[in-house]
C-alpha cells in the first residue's frame, strides 16, 4: 500500500525543469562558486544547490515540508545525500527541522527583514570598501561587464532584474580576496533574495529608481570615491529592504506574527 500523501508537500517535479540564469547562479551561490572555480561539488551539494533554487524562486511555498523521500524519488538518488544536502540548506537557513515533520521551508517573515539586511548590508559594504582599496579594476571590471545587464533588466522585468543584480553582487563577491566575507555574503544574500524578489514584485514601479542608484555606484566605482560607493550602497539595500517590509508587514498584519523558527 503506497503512502497517503501529505497536504503541506510541494510538486517536486521543478527539480527537473531546465534550469534558469538566476536557478544557476543560486547553485554557485549555494556552492560557494566552487562549480565556477572547477571544483567538484558532492552529490548532497549538488542535491542543496538544485533545491536552493526552486526553493528561492518560489517553487516550493513557505511552510512545506521536503521529505526526504520524494526527493530521492524525483532525483533518483539515496537518501544519505538527500539527509545531508538538506542539513546544508538549514546552514543558509532556507529550510529548518521540526519535531515529527522534518525539514520545513522557512517562513518569509517580516521580523526576519531587518537583521538580514542589516547584516548583508555591513558585509557588502565591507567588501566593497576593500575592493575598492585593494583591486579597483577587478571591482571596475565587474560592473562594467554586469551594468548593462542591469539596466536592461530593471526595463524588462522584475524576474530580469533579479536575475543581473543578483548574478552582478554573486560575482563582486566571487572577486574578492577576502574569501569569509565572501561567503558569509553569498549565505545572507540566498536568504534575502527570496524577500528581493517579494518587494521587488510589490512595488516594479520602483525598479528605474533602482536603476538609477545602480548607475550612481558604478560611477563612483569608476571615480573610485570609495564613501560614496559605500553610502550609494547602503541605500540601495535599504531601499530593497524597506520595499519587503512594507508588503510582508501588509501581508503578516491579518494573521499575526509568524516568526521562522
Amino acid at each position: 500500500m503506497g503512502r497517503i500523501k501529505t497536504q503541506d508537500l510541494p510538486d517536486l517535479s521543478t527539480l527537473l525543469v531546465p534550469q534558469n540564469e538566476l536557478m544557476l547562479a543560486v547553485e554557485q551561490a549555494v556552492l560557494r562558486n566552487r562549480g565556477a572555480a572547477g571544483v567538484a561539488a558532492s552529490l548532497a551539494e549538488q542535491i542543496a544547490a538544485k533545491l536552493a533554487g526552486v526553493i528561492t524562486l518560489g517553487h516550493v511555498d513557505s511552510g512545506q515540508r521536503l521529505l526526504e523521500q520524494d526527493i530521492s524519488a524525483v532525483l533518483q538518488v539515496s537518501r544519505a545525500p538527500v539527509r545531508e544536502a538538506l542539513r546544508i540548506l538549514e546552514r543558509d537557513r532556507l529550510v529548518h527541522f521540526q519535531s515529527r515533520r522534518g525539514a520545513v521551508v522557512t517562513d518569509l517573515c517580516a521580523g526576519d527583514v531587518r537583521d538580514l539586511f542589516d547584516v548583508r548590508a555591513a558585509l557588502y559594504v565591507m567588501l566593497l570598501r576593500q575592493e575598492l582599496m585593494e583591486q579597483s579594476e577587478d571591482l571596475k571590471a565587474v560592473f562594467d561587464a554586469n551594468m548593462p545587464r542591469v539596466l536592461q533588466g530593471a526595463r524588462e522585468s522584475v524576474d530580469a532584474y533579479a536575475v543581473a543584480t543578483f548574478l552582478l553582487n554573486s560575482t563582486v563577491a566571487q572577486v574578492s580576496r577576502n574569501r569569509i566575507v565572501a561567503e558569509l555574503l553569498q549565505s545572507v544574500s540566498l536568504q534575502t533574495l527570496r524577500y528581493v524578489r517579494v518587494g521587488l514584485a510589490a512595488t516594479p514601479r520602483d525598479l528605474p529608481k533602482f536603476a538609477k542608484r545602480w548607475r550612481a555606484l558604478h560611477n563612483a566605482i569608476v571615480e573610485q570615491d570609495a564613501d560614496l560607493a559605500v553610502e550609494l550602497a547602503e541605500q540601495r539595500i535599504i531601499s530593497v529592504r524597506d520595499s519587503a517590509l512594507r508588503e510582508l508587514g501588509a501581508s503578516e498584519e491579518p494573521a499575526g506574527d509568524r516568526r521562522a523558527i
